[in-house]
């Protein structure tokens, strides 16, 4: 009886032990954080005028983000000479713009050497082809902007860039024709694919001028 008696007594023992133990390893396995050791991570996105004023490095242009001017005349440079002020191609094209001799002579520039260095005249002759151009296409943009020609929204953005590549009236043919007679440069780049690249952004600032000139010094 006694016997009996102990091995029950030492069996319960057992258990309890066995118990504590797995308690004890449970606990040992939970994280023993509080809320106040929990470091907080704030996620933000840059604002537009961040964005703008972002730097530049090694003289190539940073791409932006949104559809600001400033953000069209970037993507334009960056597509045309990945932002490079002294850029030549083969064909005689040159700046971060790739104008040709007789463009700059259209807005003004007769000096192409400075021209190759100086980044606000090419600023500003892309402002002022803006120009002209708006004025080339007035008609076909108030008539076209907001239609859809070979899969591709028309927008004002994006047919200046399309006479950027191509001229104003490769631009008037393509949509004359709704969308049959397009234009590709020396390298093979199509207006269409600037009409749907640079597309929705904002230069309605610019107003159409004939007469538009770089405005230098």
């Amino acid at each position: 009886m006694i016997k009996k008696g102990s091995y029950l007594v030492g069996l319960a023992l057992l258990v309890v032990l066995i118990s504590s133990g797995f308690d004890s390893i449970q606990k040992e396995a939970e994280p023993k954080f509080s809320d106040s050791q929990l470091e907080v991570v704030n996620y933000s996105v840059p604002l537009e005028e961040e964005v703008v004023l972002a730097p530049q490095k090694n003289n190539r242009i940073l791409p932006l983000v949104g559809k600001t001017f400033v953000g069209f005349r970037q993507a334009i440079a960056m597509k045309e000479s990945r932002g490079r002020l002294n850029c030549i191609n083969p064909y005689g094209y040159m700046g971060k713009f790739q104008f040709g001799k007789s463009t700059l002579r259209s807005v003004g520039i007769y000096d192409f050497n400075t021209f190759l260095k100086n980044e606000n005249w090419q600023n500003e002759a892309f402002k002022a082809l803006i120009a002209k151009n708006k004025w080339e296409l007035r008609r076909e943009i108030e008539k076209y902007n907001g239609r859809v020609i070979n899969g591709i929204e028309i927008t004002e953005s994006g047919l200046i860039a399309a006479a950027h590549l191509g001229g104003a009236g490769s631009v008037r043919r393509f949509l004359r024709s709704n969308g049959r007679r397009g234009f590709k440069d020396a390298f093979g780049t199509s207006i269409i694919s600037y009409m749907k690249r640079f597309g929705g952004y904002d230069i309605s600032h610019i107003k159409a001028n004939k007469k538009a000139k770089a405005k230098i010094s």
